[in-house]
């Protein structure tokens, strides 16, 4: 093991697996400000379910900000949310930031993995990190970014399996990444030219597929009005080589990403003079899928004659995506609160989240399924889960009234059949 010591700021989707990965080669220590998450990590809990064998970690977890002060690398791995005028949020940055510079060794690497926008590293978080520590960058510590690419749940692409995007402030310190990150991810590193081509690279992934997905759910909201199934034309139309059709699928964007970077991006855009037309056009149009999906299941339930306000649907799954725990920026709040707009009754059946943690975080109450009677006018499978496959169309119908309505997104369950036992079948 390396007697270099790296210390991980902030524990959770990024920082807690990029520790558990560097503490199989070096000494670790995982710093977080949150004292709760603390203690559940020394008590091997990790409610993101990423970790599997915090038991097994050699792993010290503190609050202490003065164990930073060991380290030798310091990654920054804090969120980068947006505020409610979809303008970068900077304060966990800052804050991490400002705790760092404070306890700063002599001589040590800061590297950033929290996604942000080009110019950000050496714009906000360098005069930070000189200003707490009495520190010069390049002289007394050296900043390098390499940004994060963890994929929520997915165990065929961990974080040891992507190449790695490293960048430094000089060449040293670019070395100096390349050798750390390429001593523990064995798919590899990319060296990129200078910091903010590594900060521009993470942006646009997730801007590419922002923007991909927005043109399936426009083709989607096109062909509904043409009474086509979208994903059979993606299918024909993938027979050609080069269509690509297999990537992307329409659907509700969520996530601490894909519906995120791009306001990072198109900021410092209109910061520099330029108004970014293509990309708020993708934006614009995912975030439309929500109202979307409300508006079906409404227009359904009113022509077969229901009074909404005496109507109740009943959402299964709220997480942003399929068989993970994370509800960061899920689109099934928004879906909630268009459809209450209405004046219908709205429950969950989220078997992934504690009872509390749905009703604090989405304002419904999550309900035990199997114990549910036929009390549901329809049904919107968000989340399709691997846990809802034991819970056929026969089951379904048995707790719904009459003439149920289901909002099936992704096409999780058969239409034919569906519509066999006599549901109203919609999907995107």
């Amino acid at each position: 093991m390396s007697n270099q010591k790296i210390c991980i700021v902030g524990l959770g989707y990024v920082g807690l697996p990029l520790a558990a990965l560097f503490s199989t080669t070096y000494d670790v220590c995982g710093f977080d400000i949150n004292e709760k998450r603390i203690e559940e990590l020394k008590n091997n809990k990790d409610f993101t379910g990423e970790v599997e064998d915090l038991e097994n970690l050699n792993i010290e977890f503190t609050c202490d900000p003065h164990k930073i002060s060991h380290a030798d690398f310091v990654i920054i791995a804090v969120p980068t949310p947006i505020d409610k005028a979809k303008n970068p949020d900077l304060g966990p940055l800052e804050s991490a930031s400002k705790i760092v510079g404070a306890n700063l060794k002599d001589g040590a690497v800061v590297v950033y993995e929290s996604t942000v926008y080009p110019g950000c590293t050496e714009e906000i978080c360098v005069p930070i990190l000189e200003r707490e520590s009495g520190k010069k960058c390049g002289v007394g510590f050296k900043v390098g970014y390499s940004p994060e690419r963890v994929n929520p749940a997915d165990k065929e692409h961990t974080i040891d399996k992507i190449i790695k995007v490293v960048s430094g402030s000089d060449n040293d310190t670019l070395e100096k990444l390349a050798d750390l990150y390429g001593s523990v991810v064995t798919a590899g590193v990319h060296k990129a030219s200078s910091i903010k081509v590594a900060e521009a690279a993470k942006i646009i992934e997730n801007v590419k597929r922002d923007l991909n997905i927005a043109l399936v759910n426009e083709l989607a909201l096109i062909f509904e009005k043409l009474g086509i199934n979208t994903r059979e034309v993606l299918a024909a139309a993938g027979t050609k080589w080069n269509f690509n059709s297999g990537e992307y699928h329409p659907g509700m964007v969520g996530g601490h990403c894909i519906g995120i970077d791009p306001y990072y991006l198109t900021s410092k855009a209109l910061e520099v003079g330029y108004h970014p037309q293509v990309i708020l056009a993708g934006r614009a149009i995912n975030e439309y899928m929500a109202r979307h999906v409300a508006e079906t299941v409404v227009k359904e339930l009113g022509a077969l004659g229901k009074v909404l306000k005496d109507s109740c649907v009943l959402i299964m799954g709220l997480t942003f995506k399929a068989n993970v725990p994370d509800t960061r920026n899920s689109q099934s709040k928004r879906v909630i609160e268009y459809l209450r707009e209405f004046g219908l009754g709205v429950l969950a059946f989220e078997p992934l989240l504690p009872n509390d943690a749905v009703e604090e975080g989405f304002g419904v109450k999550n309900i035990d399924l199997e114990k549910a009677g036929k009390e549901f006018d329809a049904m919107i499978i968000f989340s399709p889960h691997d846990k809802f496959k034991k819970y056929d169309l026969g089951v379904l119908k048995n707790k719904m009234k009459e003439n149920p309505v289901l909002m099936d997104i992704y096409e999780f369950y058969s239409k034919k059949e569906a519509e066999d036992k006599g549901f109203i079948y919609r999907c995107l």
